[in-house]
């Protein structure tokens, strides 16, 4: 019974360094471009879209369908490089531990 209530010590531990994580990456922001840099998509750590920016030269009446286009790239990038986030601010935490867990 000793070895179970350090485990649940342990357990309670792990889960408030979690919950410091996740507030850390509430905090963060990502950027990820597409055609050169004239869509940015920034993003917060929880994967919340902060902003788009658009540069003038991107919009193109002709063309609204590349403007979606390269806005859902940047979006996509970004959302990317938040998983990696995640992973690596997480990761150190939950080590071997089945996805899914926490």
């Amino acid at each position: 019974m000793k070895n179970m209530n350090q485990m649940m010590k342990q357990f309670k531990k792990m889960q408030q360094q979690m919950m410091k994580e996740q507030e850390k990456l509430e905090q963060q922001e990502v950027e990820g471009t597409a055609g050169g840099g004239v869509v940015k998509a920034i993003v917060t750590g929880t994967k919340q879209v902060k902003s788009i920016e658009i540069d003038p030269e991107a919009v193109d009446p002709e063309d609204v369908e590349m403007l979606q286009d390269l806005i859902v790239a940047a979006v996509n990038e970004a959302m990317k490089k938040v998983d990696d986030l995640q992973a690596q601010n997480l990761g150190k935490l939950t080590g071997g531990l089945p996805k899914g867990l926490f």
